[in-house]
Order: structure tokens, then C-alpha cells, then sequence
């Protein structure tokens, strides 16, 4: 049996509550009025506190405690949460996250000087606090009115049950804080017909008589407030003895003198309300129950069994292409129904582990914010960040990849392409630049974009530099586009000064080599003064694609369906110019590459060969093989390191008959073609 190390599942769940928090404080600088997020922050600062010290964090407990006092007075309105206070804020984040993750290798003089820096921005308290801090009872206006505890309204979500939460239990910890009085509401109980046994229908006023302060009651509740609506107000002197006014008691079976939350303290219990004609509920009993009302079941997974069972279901897949393989080769029609129902199943097992993997690129996006808050304070250029698509889906393993690039294409539209605000202003732009990041679904890809409405690329600095370099000639005729491409080039970098931002030119370099691993493009378009647009073009997972299945020689090959445009006839004419290498498509000369020669293949070709036309970005080639077999489902199996030189081919898959097929590696191909185009032009120019 595996142990579970209570450690790791605190770190696993502070971990969402940081994106929780950072999430919140980043909102409050656009929205510095919005309760809301003030008590989501608070909520996950006091839930980091409570659970650190419950799994012996203790360091995290005394300074998320300290952060948590501070964060009060923001949370009463007494401090309005600046951006300075929100930048600290995000300061004492990350280092509470440091003495979780590393707690060895953190400082505690880090600590302290965060503390000094939020002291100074929400001084300490003069004077008596107010009712919800003190640990006493105080005075109120006016003077002859005190309090004497607290009241409480307790509405629970309806699936709190099955979540695992008992509310008698919570009633229970509550009591411990001294005598209770709690009064049942059955407003909410349905007909008998529609009754769920693992729905909470009650709602709960309870009359606390301690002088325990809020933070006591907030501990209680700690782990439940997301699911529930606490309301809490002072209970005054006058009301220590006036008990909620009860209508008819139940039966004596319910009536009878026995506790309803045993505790430490007396606690006295109401006899709950008897519901009348006019308390019935307004939902008919013929009205059909909502499904959300009934909550939606998650179950958190390790990633690697993710990945073990795409594994296995990627075996199973090869395993059906064998079997429907043998089937289509005989006679036995039962063996063919057989294998078409394991080929619908396991194309349906495909999928649902296929989404099973896919992750909202939303959690990625998110994770930018902080990025270009800090990048926008550091380099004085006030920047909105704007985000569309979070809803769309990708592998995980796709987002874990794409990270970096964006990271990478982020800092250089802020850093590059967003102007100083003296210069917008000069240009008659807002003082504010804008990034946007999107995502959107395209057939079997997804793009997604990073824009930005700075002033463009400066393509005569990028042709003086690549001149510089020695890139290319000085006078060389280039359009703007194959200029452009430079950027991507390793050690290539038009800043002026290094700095910890830019200046070493491997930011782009990286962002190409990534993507092209990913079996994805890159794509590049500027406007002078109006801003620069990156679009990466991805496949939706790197586990299992669709492919088309071609032969070359007496090799078979496999094309990602999804850079494939059309597939035409090598006709006649275009074999008697072989010279050329072009083909006439629609009006439009397409290159194209003869695979057997790249391959070197034996044998005579095939008297009809065919092409098919491939693309990347804006870059069309044709590909011209001996037959095109058809689509095939391809679980992709990495090449060794021995064939880590070969750059033509992305990987490989074990067909039906149990051979291997090589994938072809679109991006690379094209770009052969495109080095034999040029080659052939310069020597048909010579």
C-alpha cells in the first residue's frame, strides 16, 4: 500500500491556494474596491496559516500570521490596498512559498525585511481595535451597550455532505469557544420526493456567549468557508438572555431533553420550527432537479499514471491495427465484426484518455499576470494585459512545453515592442500599452498569439544586424518576411545593451527550438507603429495523431495530418521538367521535393506518383511520394539518441503488420525544400 507523505499533499494543495492568492492580490490592483477578492485573499492567506502549523510548518504559520494581521485592516477597509501595498503583498507570497518548497534554503532576514516594508505601508493599530479583533469584550456606541459573544448565521452548501464535512462537527468545534444556543432553520427541507439523503437542507443561527475573537470562530470553519456563507455579527448585552422565539415544538421523539451538539460547554438547542402550509417550498414537486445542484465529483491523479495509461492505450491501439489488419485479410466474418467493435472501442478509450490529459490553457495563462506586473513596474512602462481563449483545451505535456517560449515572447513585447510612455505619448498613442494572449482552436491545431501594440519590428535594424553578422550579403534581395526571420537565428539580437532582460539573443532561438519540437510553427507579422503579432501553430497532443500513411520506395512513412492541404498528381509535364522542382498549382507555383531522392530509395518509382502539398505558416511544399496508402491512427514512439542528428524525422510508430514507420518532420522538410529551391535559383542565375 503507498504512503502518503502529508507533507507533499500540503505543498500540492498551498500550491493552488498561491495561484488563489496571487490571482486575488493581481485583480485588487485593477479593482482595489472589490470585497470580494479581498476576502478570497484573506481566505486563502488564513487557510496557508492554519494548515502550515496543522502539517508542522511552523515557520510559514508565524509569518503568514503576521501577513494575515496586516492584511486585516484591508480586509475592514481601514487600509485601501495601493499598488505598493499589493507589490509587497506579492513579495510576502513568494516567500512564504520559498519556506515551504525550500524551507533550508531561505533566509529568515528576507522575511523580516517584507514584514518592514508591509509595517510601513499598514502601520500597527492605535488604540483599542475594533469589535472584530479584540479579545475582549469592548465598548460600543453607545456606551451602556456591550457585547457579550457573537451571532452567527450558518448556511452550508448543499454538498457538503458529500465532500466529507459534517456540520454537527463543526457546530461541535464551535461550542468549544463557549455556551451556544442553536436554532435549526428547515425552510430549504423539500418534498419527500425530492429529498437527497446526502444533501444539507438546514440552516443553522447560532448565539455564542464567549468573548473569543473573530480569528477563534474563522479557525473553526477554516477549511469549509469556500462551501458555506458565513454571517457573523456582535451579540450585545441585552440579548445574553433572549433566545430566538420557537413555534411549536416537534414530537416528543425530537422534543425529547437530550443535546443537539454534545460539547465541553452547556449548549442549549431550540426546538426547530415546525414547517406550516406557507413554508413550503417554491420549487413543485414536478419541477425537475438542476443537474449542478447535485455537485461534479474530481478525483486529483498523479500525472505519471496519466501517462502510463496514454502508454497503454497507445499499445492497444497498435495492438487493434494489427488485429483489423489480420481481420481484412480473411474470411471469417465474425472475426470482422470482432475487430471493427475493438476499433470503435478503442478509438473510444483514445479519446476519453485524450481528454482525460487535456488541460485548460487557462492555467497557463495565469501564470503570466505576475509576469508582466513585475515587468511593467520594472521597466516604468504601464502595461493591460487582456486574455481570450483560457477555455481551450491542450495536452498537458503541450502546456508544460509552452511555458518558456511564452515567457520568452512576453518579456520581448514588453521589453522590444512596447514603447517608453514619453514615446507613446509623442506618437499620440495611450500611455498604456496592451499585450494580448490568445488562444483558439483550428481544425487539429491550436493557435495561440501573443500581440502587442507597441511600435513593430524594425526590419532596417534587423537587415543591418544580419549584415553585421554576416548572415547575409550586403544589397542580398529579401522580403520582409525572410528578413524577419532572423530573429529566430541563435546569438541573434538587435537591443543595444545587454541587459538581465535582452541583449544575448537566446530568447528567440530557444522560442523556435521548443516549438519546432513541439511539432508546431511559428508565425510573424508586424506593422510599423501599430505593433507586432507571434502566432504559434501547435498540435493538440504529442501522444497519438492522425496521419497519412505514404509509401516511398519500399519504405512506408507517415505525414501529420494536420499540415497536410491536398494531394495532386504528379502529372506528364511536371516529370519531363525535372530540372525545375515546381509544380502548377491553381495558378500558383508550389516547389516540391522528390522524397525518393531524399531518401535515397532504390528500385524504380511508381508510374503515377503523387504530391502532397504540405505547409507551415505561409510556406507551401510538395512532397512527392510512390502511393498514398491512407489515414492511420499513429502512436508516436521517440527516436533514440542515436538518431538525434537526423532532424528530418520527429519520431516513430509500429504499424498493423508490426513494422516501424519513420514521421516525417513538416518543418524540417520544409525547410529542405526551401534550401534546394534557393540552391537551384542561384545556379540557374549563374
Amino acid at each position: 500500500m503507498t504512503m502518503i507523505d502529508p507533507a507533499a499533499v500540503f505543498r500540492q494543495e498551498a500550491a493552488e491556494l498561491f495561484e488563489v492568492l496571487e490571482a486575488a492580490l493581481l485583480d485588487l490592483g485593477q479593482n482595489p474596491d472589490d470585497r470580494e477578492l479581498i476576502d478570497s485573499a484573506f481566505r486563502a492567506l488564513h487557510t496557508i496559516k492554519g494548515s502550515g502549523a496543522m502539517f508542522g510548518f511552523d515557520k510559514v504559520a508565524t509569518f503568514t500570521h503576521e501577513f494575515e494581521t496586516a492584511f486585516e485592516r484591508v480586509r475592514k477597509g481601514e487600509i485601501k490596498p495601493t499598488q505598493d501595498l499589493i507589490s509587497v503583498a506579492l513579495a510576502a507570497k513568494d516567500f512564504i512559498r520559498a519556506l515551504i518548497e525550500t524551507p533550508d534554503d531561505t533566509d529568515a532576514i528576507i522575511g523580516d525585511a517584507i514584514l518592514a516594508d508591509l509595517s510601513r505601508f499598514v502601520p500597527p493599530e492605535a488604540g483599542a481595535a475594533e469589535v472584530e479583533l479584540t479579545h475582549a469584550p469592548v465598548v460600543a456606541a453607545p456606551a451602556e451597550k456591550r457585547s457579550v459573544g457573537w451571532r452567527l448565521r450558518l448556511e452550508f452548501d448543499q454538498q457538503i455532505l458529500r465532500n466529507g464535512s459534517n456540520p454537527l462537527d463543526l457546530l461541535e468545534d464551535l461550542a468549544k469557544l463557549g455556551p451556544c444556543f442553536v436554532v435549526p432553520l428547515t425552510d430549504d427541507i423539500p418534498f419527500i420526493d425530492e429529498f437527497e439523503p446526502e444533501d444539507c437542507y438546514l440552516k443553522w443561527d447560532v448565539a455564542l456567549h464567549s468573548d473569543c475573537d473573530k480569528a477563534a470562530i474563522d479557525d473553526v470553519f477554516m477549511f469549509v468557508i469556500d462551501e458555506m456563507k458565513l454571517s457573523l455579527e456582535p451579540l450585545l448585552e441585552e440579548e445574553r438572555d433572549s433566545a430566538p422565539v420557537a413555534a411549536e415544538p416537534f414530537p416528543d421523539i425530537l422534543a425529547a431533553d437530550v443535546p443537539l451538539v454534545p460539547s465541553q460547554a452547556p449548549v442549549e438547542v431550540a426546538a426547530a420550527e415546525q414547517p406550516g402550509p406557507a413554508a413550503k417550498p417554491e420549487r413543485r414537486s414536478g419541477e425537475p432537479r438542476r443537474a449542478d445542484d447535485r455537485g461534479i465529483a474530481t478525483v486529483r491523479v498523479q500525472a505519471e499514471r496519466l501517462d502510463e495509461l496514454m502508454d497503454r492505450v497507445g499499445e492497444l491501439v497498435i495492438a487493434q491495427a494489427r488485429l483489423s489488419q489480420l481481420a481484412a485479410h480473411g474470411s471469417d466474418l465474425s472475426i470482422k465484426m470482432i475487430a471493427e467493435e475493438i476499433e470503435r472501442l478503442a478509438s473510444s478509450l483514445r479519446d476519453t484518455t485524450m481528454g482525460a490529459r487535456m488541460v485548460p490553457i487557462g492555467s497557463l495563462f495565469g501564470r503570466f499576470r505576475r509576469l508582466i506586473h513585475d515587468l511593467s513596474r520594472d521597466l516604468g512602462k504601464p502595461v493591460e494585459f487582456i486574455t481570450s481563449g483560457e477555455d481551450t483545451e491542450l495536452d498537458k505535456t503541450m502546456i508544460e512545453c509552452l511555458a518558456d517560449p511564452l515567457v520568452h515572447l512576453i518579456r520581448n513585447s514588453i521589453d522590444h515592442g512596447i514603447e517608453a510612455p514619453s514615446a507613446r505619448a509623442a506618437a499620440g498613442k495611450p500611455e498604456q500599452g496592451r499585450i494580448e494572449l490568445a488562444a483558439v482552436h483550428a481544425g487539429a491545431q491550436v493557435l495561440v498569439t501573443v500581440k502587442d501594440n507597441g511600435g513593430g519590428l524594425n526590419t532596417a535594424r534587423i537587415r543591418a544586424k544580419a549584415e553585421e553578422q554576416g548572415l547575409i550579403a550586403p544589397g542580398a534581395t529579401l522580403s520582409d518576411h525572410e528578413i524577419h526571420q532572423f530573429l529566430f537565428h541563435p546569438g541573434f539580437s538587435t537591443a543595444q545593451t545587454i541587459s538581465a532582460l535582452s541583449g544575448r539573443g537566446v530568447g528567440m532561438d530557444v522560442v523556435k527550438r521548443t516549438i519546432e519540437n513541439m511539432r508546431g510553427s511559428i508565425d510573424l507579422s508586424t506593422v510599423p507603429g501599430q505593433g507586432t503579432t507571434v502566432t504559434l501553430r501547435l498540435p493538440l497532443t504529442l501522444a497519438i495523431i492522425e496521419g497519412l500513411l505514404i509509401r516511398v520506395g519500399d519504405q512506408r512513412y507517415i505525414i501529420p495530418l494536420s499540415a497536410v492541404e491536398e494531394c495532386v498528381e504528379l502529372t506528364a509535364e511536371d516529370e519531363r521538367s525535372r530540372g525545375r522542382n515546381f509544380l502548377n498549382v491553381r495558378g500558383n507555383l508550389v516547389p516540391f521535393m522528390r522524397l525518393r531522392d531524399a531518401f535515397e530509395s532504390t528500385g524504380e518509382p511508381d508510374e503515377h506518383q503523387k504530391t502532397i502539398i504540405i505547409s507551415t505558416g505561409e510556406t507551401r511544399v510538395g512532397l512527392v511520394a510512390d502511393q498514398i496508402i491512407g489515414n492511420h491512427q499513429t502512436v508516436i514512439k521517440s527516436l533514440s539518441k542515436l538518431h538525434s542528428n537526423v532532424t528530418i524525422f520527429s519520431g516513430a510508430t509500429i504499424l498493423g503488420d508490426g513494422t516501424a514507420a519513420l514521421i516525417l518532420d513538416v518543418v524540417q522538410l520544409v525547410a529542405l525544400a526551401q534550401a534546394q529551391s534557393e540552391k537551384q535559383q542561384m545556379s540557374e542565375a549563374a
